[in-house]
């Protein structure tokens, strides 16, 4: 079943290539969609796809890359739009 999960990672986020893993694990996965950078440190992403593949993404981002240190992570599940072809940074 596809679905599609909008999240925000809070905590040592930025400047630790989280994005670029992201992407790296998105495309390992099969999710399409798109991770940023925001103003206020959280990197936020949406995630479409296999929700199998997608439970694996969130796994991953609720620890990150190795200079990360996740503090907290917001879910929200939405209804499967197909509205992407490829996983972008944005």
């Amino acid at each position: 079943m596809n679905v599609r999960l909008h999240i925000y990672i809070s905590g040592r986020v930025q400047g630790v290539f989280f994005r670029s893993e992201i992407k790296y694990e998105a495309l390992k996965q099969n999710v399409t969609g798109w991770a940023r950078n925001l103003s206020d440190r959280r990197v936020e992403a949406v995630f479409e796809g296999e929700k199998k593949n997608i439970e694996r993404l969130l796994e991953f981002c609720k620890i990150g890359p190795p200079l990360a240190k996740v503090i907290m992570v917001e879910t929200s599940w939405e209804s499967y739009k197909g509205e992407f072809r490829r996983f972008k940074i944005i």
